[in-house]
């Protein structure tokens, strides 16, 4: 028997991604190299986006009412803090906000809502081989006892991480450079006179110390280690150098410490895939794209990239799409990916200067910016990926980029609407998976809702109807909350957007 997908590596990215389809009777399944769900975690937030693709999704659950949501954060250079920013406030009018939980949390969600609808991980399941044909993927894995089975797959997605073994099979590159060698991470637990609602970073000749509060009187510190630090340090040789450092930048003893939750260490790089899909094999998140964490976004592009590739498979899958249309999943996910890692490496370089001059820039120049209420909402933003816009790519070629109002690419905003039968929903939450037609009226809705059914199928399409009609244009907005097609009332020419797209010439 052939499954039609397999996905590599259990993170948020390819837990989403097998969520997704397991929605629409897709079948999937998830194997991962480790022997169970991870405990510990480098990134700390969901941001809005990352909100948005999990309620999508029904994983969402309790996640914001055990969250923060706002954070305090201090840059100091010694003892004199250059920079206070406050997560959260520049933006609290926004509908959503920022998540600052745990990867390991939000991966415990995600893992609940697959067991809903039926899936599992399989773990200390690793892949060791791959080949593929036109029609088909032969898998080789190994499990924790080596004993070595072949899996027959249409499509093998890799979703394992920045040391990727889907990615090096299929021999993508993986292009880029470092941007900090090593830092070293403790999480430990203290009674420390710190804000419990937020984080400091002390930056000292170019190298920086952070701490952040977590939940539990718990706090994690990474800094970076001295040149000529030796590899492959115990992890009571990292606490000992990260503690050790933290009390002579910050002044604050160590007495109070109570335990020591995990230590590790891990070098920052900057590299993009040469490719996001090689034949029958695809790849998202890390596996494809990593960077600084600064700003948060790595875990966030992946659950977009799990988004966007969920709803393509979906319809190549099923038969309802021709399998070119995977082809768009890179050229609308990679310039975002390319985009975010220039970013956060610009932030890494400011906040952290080489040079006396780039220090002086630093402070003459971008820090008064920054420190303008203005410029750090512009800033928490672009950090939520709401403003993501697929204009000019591969499904909206013609949608002008400096067109004001939403086009054809542009997210849609989540609204108050009524189904069909009268019944109030806010779009999102209705879109679980599916196609939207949003009209001002229910007639005209559901006319286009019959269009569109006749070409995803009816299990794809939902109708809806705003609250508050701004518009008489009718919108199809995809699986992924962006808008595909927006016109005046005319079914026609939203069967002919979706031909283009489910079956180019």
């Amino acid at each position: 028997m052939t499954d039609t997908v397999l996905i590599v590596g259990a993170g948020p990215t390819g837990l989403a991604l097998a969520i997704h389809l397991a929605l629409h009777n897709v079948p999937v399944r998830v194997i991962d190299a480790a022997s169970g769900p991870a405990t510990t975690s480098r990134a700390l937030g969901l941001q809005p986006r990352g909100v948005e693709v999990l309620e999508r999704i029904g994983a969402l659950g309790d996640l914001p009412q055990r969250s923060q949501s706002s954070l305090n954060m201090s840059y100091n250079e010694g003892p004199r803090t250059v920079l206070r920013l406050h997560v959260g406030q520049a933006v609290a009018d926004q509908p959503k906000q920022a998540l600052l939980i745990s990867q390991a949390e939000v991966e415990g969600a995600l893992r609940h809502r697959l067991a809903e609808l039926g899936g599992s991980v399989e773990w200390g399941t690793r892949l060791v081989a791959a080949e593929q044909d036109t029609a088909s993927v032969a898998a080789t894995v190994q499990t924790a006892d080596s004993t070595g089975h072949r899996i027959d797959t249409r499509w093998l997605i890799g979703c394992d991480g920045a040391h990727s073994t889907v990615r090096k099979l299929a021999g993508i590159g993986f292009p880029g450079r470092k941007l900090l060698e090593r830092l070293l991470m403790v999480d430990v637990r203290a009674q420390w006179p710190f804000d419990k609602n937020g984080s400091t970073t002390w930056m000292e000749a170019g190298h920086m110390l952070s701490v952040t509060a977590l939940p539990n009187d718990t706090w994690r510190l990474f800094t970076e280690p001295p040149a000529g630090l030796p590899d492959e340090l115990s992890e009571s040789e990292i606490t000992d150098r990260v503690l050790g450092e933290f009390s002579r930048r910050s002044g604050v003893g160590i007495d109070t410490v109570t335990d020591i939750c995990w230590a590790s260490e891990f070098r920052i790089h900057r590299r993009l895939a040469d490719a996001y899909r090689r034949g029958r094999i695809l790849l998202a998140g890390d596996a494809a794209h990593i960077q600084s964490p600064t700003g948060g976004q790595g875990q966030n592009t992946g659950l977009g990239d799990a988004e966007n590739l969920a709803w393509k498979l979906v319809l190549v899958a099923h038969g309802r799409a021709d399998h070119r249309l995977l082809d768009t999943y890179e050229g609308e996910r990679r310039p975002l990916a390319r985009n975010v890692l220039r970013a956060t490496s610009t932030a890494v370089d400011i906040m952290l200067p080489d040079h006396p001059w780039k220090r002086l820039v630093r402070d003459k120049l971008v820090l008064p910016l920054v420190r303008l209420p203005a410029v750090q909402r512009r800033l928490w933003l672009a950090a939520s990926q709401l403003g993501i816009s697929y204009r000019g790519g591969p499904l909206a070629p013609t949608s002008p980029r400096w067109m004001p109002g939403l086009h054809p690419g542009d997210r849609m905003p989540d609204l108050p609407c009524r189904l069909l039968n009268g019944d109030r929903t806010m779009l999102h939450a209705a879109i679980r998976g599916r196609w939207v037609v949003l009209a001002d009226k229910p007639d005209v809705a559901a006319r286009h809702a019959q269009a569109a059914a006749a070409q995803l199928g009816a299990d794809l399409v939902v109708a809806l109807t705003p609250l508050e009609p701004d518009s008489p244009d009718v919108a199809l907005v995809r699986p992924d909350g962006h808008i595909g097609w927006r016109g005046r009332s005319a079914p026609d020419k939203l069967t002919a957007w979706l031909n283009q797209v489910l079956w180019p010439a």
